[in-house]
């Protein structure tokens, strides 16, 4: 095969933030400081939030969260269908999670199935923005005025995406990024909380930096969560660089979409109308009945070629061991299906036109028959 590999991610910096990444290690100011301050402003401006608390991973920004807004024994709805860290950062905050199925067409929390879920101890719920597609953002908020619920929007991958014109880090609650090396946009690790709460963003700050109000007073305690300013500088850059690079993905959605449309079997990303999806994955459904093979049997064949694929993800939530006398058992039928039908395919900006129409031909000629 002559044609190059298309990997499913990429890491992309450019010499400007290598440029930024030195001049703060010549400095020897590498520890959180002025350029995370600047990042966070940046950041806060950016999405429309208030305040913006960054952090050293996206976990660690779903665990000072959920410390924030439950209480030792508080429950917390929770789709099945994401990353283990939506789940298990209930657990480590002292809260238990509920496991919820999601709507089999956005890949979100399904709110009805979550409001049957609903007991005396659930104090909030935690929608997560799956692979930068917006949740059903008006039904969730509705559950959650009803309820008297806290919101934990999980915004890992959601860097750029809007709700009716909104960016979703605008949203009320406490907003949760990650800046993994996969995502819409990096700092190496790294994480970022947004709300429009100055008591939650000073709570958010005071369990970041053990607890600490001045040096070595600790009127509560707290985890050391820090940011350095090495990854902040990195942050400043990939922050200009988002609109651009969700603009390519955008793009390379909307061409896979006419290419694969049509195509049995393959069932493209489904978005609100009130929804700017910003695509850090982009998550088609295989249908083994009618392609003639598995979804593992049909990555293969797209490996084969060249093409990258993931996974994301095998196994529920609610199936994973390490969940165990943690949560309650529960099936949850849409969450089982898609885990095997659900591959994603690559969409990021260093994707172009002419990889695309490869990745689509790979794609029919996976097909048997």
């Amino acid at each position: 095969m002559t044609d190059r590999p298309i990997p499913i991610a990429q890491v992309s910096l450019t010499s400007e933030e290598i440029e930024a990444v030195v001049a703060v290690l010549r400095s020897g100011a590498i520890r959180q400081g002025k350029k995370t301050e600047a990042f966070e402003k940046a950041f806060a401006e950016r999405v429309g939030a208030r305040e913006a608390i960054a952090v050293s991973s996206g976990s660690a920004a779903l665990h000072i969260a959920y410390l924030a807004t439950i209480s030792p024994g508080d429950e917390v709805l929770v789709p099945a269908f994401s990353h283990i860290s939506t789940g298990s950062m209930v657990h480590f905050a002292g809260g238990k999670p509920v496991f919820c199925d999601i709507d089999p067409r956005s890949f979100t929390l399904d709110v009805v199935d979550a409001a049957k879920r609903i007991t005396p101890r659930t104090s909030a719920v935690a929608p997560v923005h799956l692979f930068g597609n917006a949740c059903d953002v008006e039904a969730i908020r509705n559950l959650a005025r009803e309820f008297d619920l806290a919101i934990v929007w999980d915004a890992a991958q959601a860097h750029g995406t809007r709700y009716r014109g909104a960016d979703v880090g605008s949203l009320p609650g406490l907003v949760c990024y990650s800046f993994y090396p996969t995502k819409n946009m990096i700092t190496g690790e790294g994480g970022m909380i947004t709300t429009d709460d100055p008591a939650f963003a000073e709570t958010c700050r005071l369990l970041r930096s053990h607890g600490q109000t001045k040096k070595y007073y600790h009127p509560q305690l707290g985890l050391n969560y820090r940011m350095t300013d090495v990854e902040a500088a990195i942050g400043l850059v990939q922050l200009d660089l988002l609109p651009e690079r969700v603009k390519r993905r955008r793009e390379n959605a909307g061409m896979l979409n006419r290419l694969l449309g049509g195509i049995k079997g393959i069932t493209t990303p489904w978005v609100h109308e009130d929804v700017e999806h910003s695509y850090h994955q982009y998550t088609v459904l295989i249908d083994p009945e009618i392609v003639g093979r598995s979804r593992d049997e049909f990555a293969e064949v797209l490996k084969g070629e060249g093409i990258g694929t993931g996974v994301h993800y095998p196994r529920p939530l609610h199936l994973q061991p390490g969940f165990d006398g943690i949560a309650e058992p529960v099936e949850l039928p849409v969450s089982e299906k898609l885990a095997n039908r659900v591959l994603s395919i690559p969409v990021h900006p260093g994707v172009e036109p002419n990889d695309v129409e490869r990745i689509a031909d790979a794609i029919r000629r996976a097909q048997v028959g």
